[in-house]
């Protein structure tokens, strides 16, 4: 099985980040697996819609690739799931989302979740989310740290980082459990990655998901599922697949025009 993980930092500007991703996606994947990460350039580096927009493109587009080039699943590695929906109409191999997959994983282990983002411009971006998912009372409440998607990075190496950040995240954590949460989900790859490092990672003893491993284990289902049933999303209203001439128009276009 192989699998592409789309990051939505690319190579130059991860430094460690990717080193550790690939660690710990090593660490939990199936035998026989092999996840290879891709990232985008230019990176997310800054918390708004329009540079999601912008990416999404891009993660539609290496879907198709990902697809063509014989792997046997898609992951998008990025919280936000920006092209989810877009990269599922256009690919029939299996496209996972980490908010997505997180936010359901989290369903089965508390009836309510709260979600700690790095940055409070992805506040009314997640309540969309978590509506779109038809989510609206299981995941609800949204808090949110300050930082900018690349400022976290810094963290990797660095303990006394990674104890200041994950300060500040049950700093934002303590309120949601104390208006009843079960369960807290890092509203980030990046994050999710940084407190992997936690074992068993608690606030107030609420667990704290990290949807990495979760994301990578529901792709491998999905393709072992499509294997023996043949099960696939469906065609008939959401996913609607568009004409091979419509996506090729679609991969070829200038990107901006």
């Amino acid at each position: 099985m192989k699998i592409w993980y789309q990051s939505y930092v690319d190579a130059e500007n991860a430094g460690g980040y990717w080193d550790a991703l690939q660690a710990h996606l090593d660490a939990v994947k199936d035998p026989g697996t092999e996840v290879v990460i891709h990232g985008i350039t230019p990176h997310d580096s800054y918390a708004h819609p329009i540079v999601e927009f912008r990416c999404a493109r891009e993660v539609i587009c290496n879907a198709v690739r990902a697809e063509r080039e014989g792997y046997d699943a898609f992951i998008i590695g990025h919280f936000q799931d920006a092209g989810l929906y877009e990269a599922r109409s256009v690919v029939d191999i299996p496209v996972l989302g980490m908010g997505e997959a997180s936010m359901l994983q989290a369903c089965q282990l508390g009836q309510r979740s709260g979600i700690v983002t790095i940055n409070r411009r992805y506040i009314p971006w997640f309540h969309h989310q978590i509506g779109k998912y038809g989510l609206g009372q299981r995941v609800t409440g949204v808090h949110a740290m300050d930082f900018q998607p690349g400022q976290i990075l810094a963290a990797f190496g660095s303990d006394e980082r990674l104890g200041e950040v994950a300060g500040l995240f049950e700093a934002q954590a303590k309120p949601l459990v104390r208006d009843g949460v079960d369960l807290l989900i890092p509203g980030g790859g990046i994050p999710m990655l940084l407190f992997s490092q936690l074992h068993d990672h608690r606030v107030d003893g609420a667990p704290v998901i990290n949807g990495i491993p979760i994301v990578l284990k529901q792709a491998e289902m999905q393709v072992k599922l499509r294997a023996l049933t043949g099960l696939g999303v469906s065609r008939t209203s959401d996913f609607v697949k568009p004409p091979a001439e419509v996506i090729e128009e679609f991969m070829t276009h200038p990107k901006g025009l």
